[in-house]
């Protein structure tokens, strides 16, 4: 008995808020563009608290100094081809980048200032999304599903090499099952625990950094080509929440938002047929005790401060994805910039 209720104190540490953190009851943000150009950034992410480093269409890819809020761009080619990066990463070492489309094109942080290619994947179908490290060793990409699985990178040697795991160890997959490659939030990480998301609502889970998978179901629409799960975020190992919905009809808030308070064994739908609706990119505030919640995409920034429960609109300006500096300030990017989001 003694056993069960150390054990049950301690879940109800891990969901509720501690006495320090609590919803910050944002009624405002304020936008200023740090970076402009003609292309289209999905993929950012913080190397630290001074630095953003992001990549997009037309082979760009570059750094903001987030204490002067000054750029350096580069553009990345191969042979003729601009590619056009929708995922980034990093580790206290280096930097990645991946290309969607076929060759896929996996890049990390070479000599002499330069990336240096460490992976490639031709043929029909190849399309590759987000990916995330889970320590300086070992990080993970995923792809559509070809040959009859998703399509899954591993590296576990800094991203030196990678390699594409099996079919075999995979859960079985769904005809046309892929991700969204709109945020580089396909995937969460917490600890050794690894959530990815999928165009077909639902959840690759694996306990030890993608050595064995399962599914978790998702109730989040998935009728259409269009629609899933774009985003997915944890607060901490049992709170999560995940987005999607339908970006040819973004106004259309039914089935398009789910919440988890056991790590994904089980999703409820929250504020359904209730805006906001698509949204491609979903974030828990920081020291908010999971309250706070925004999304954003193309159609603005919605923000909520009770786990999902009721939304408010904050802005109609239009971004792909965010990543929080600290718990007000924000960076996001999308169609020709890169903004600083000051929450209020």
């Amino acid at each position: 008995m003694h056993k069960l209720l150390f054990a049950f104190g301690i879940v109800i540490l891990l969901v509720s808020c501690t006495p320090n953190e609590t919803s910050h009851n944002f009624s405002s943000v304020q936008i200023e563009t740090v970076f402009k150009d003609s292309v289209s950034i999905r993929a950012i992410t913080l190397l630290d608290n001074n630095t953003l480093a992001f990549a997009g269409s037309q082979g760009i890819y570059g750094s903001v100094d987030l204490r002067k809020h000054t750029v350096r761009t580069n553009i990345q080619t191969y042979d003729t081809l601009l590619p056009e990066f929708r995922a980034v990463a990093q580790t206290k070492t280096d930097f990645f980048m991946l290309s969607v489309a076929n060759p896929a094109l996996l890049y990390k942080t070479g000599t002499a200032g330069k990336m240096e290619l460490v992976y490639t994947e031709e043929g029909e179908g190849v399309f590759y999304d987000a990916m995330k490290f889970w320590n300086d060793s070992e990080g993970i990409a995923i792809g559509d599903s070809r040959n009859g699985c998703l399509s899954i990178l591993i590296t576990r040697d800094g991203g030196t090499t990678w390699n594409k795991v099996k079919c075999s160890y995979l859960p079985q997959g769904v005809d046309g099952e892929g991700a969204f490659a709109a945020s580089n939030t396909n995937i969460e990480m917490m600890g050794d625990s690894t959530w990815m998301a999928t165009t077909e609502s639902r959840i690759y889970f694996s306990p030890n950094k993608g050595k064995t998978w399962k599914i978790q179901t998702v109730p989040i629409r998935h009728k259409k080509p269009t629609e899933g799960i774009y985003s997915v975020d944890f607060y901490n190992a049992l709170l999560g929440v995940a987005i999607g919905g339908d970006y040819t009809d973004p106004n259309d808030p039914r089935s398009n938002k789910a919440l988890t308070t056991d790590g994904g064994a089980t999703w409820k739908l929250i504020a359904d047929d209730n805006p906001p609706g698509y949204k491609s990119c979903v974030q828990f505030v920081p020291n908010s005790g999971g309250e706070d919640i925004v999304a954003l995409g193309f159609s603005g920034i919605a923000y909520s401060n009770n786990r999902g429960t009721s939304w408010t609109s904050l802005s109609g300006e239009d971004f792909y994805t965010i990543r929080f500096l600290n718990d007000s300030i924000a960076y996001a990017a999308g169609r020709n910039r890169i903004s600083k989001l000051t929450f209020r």
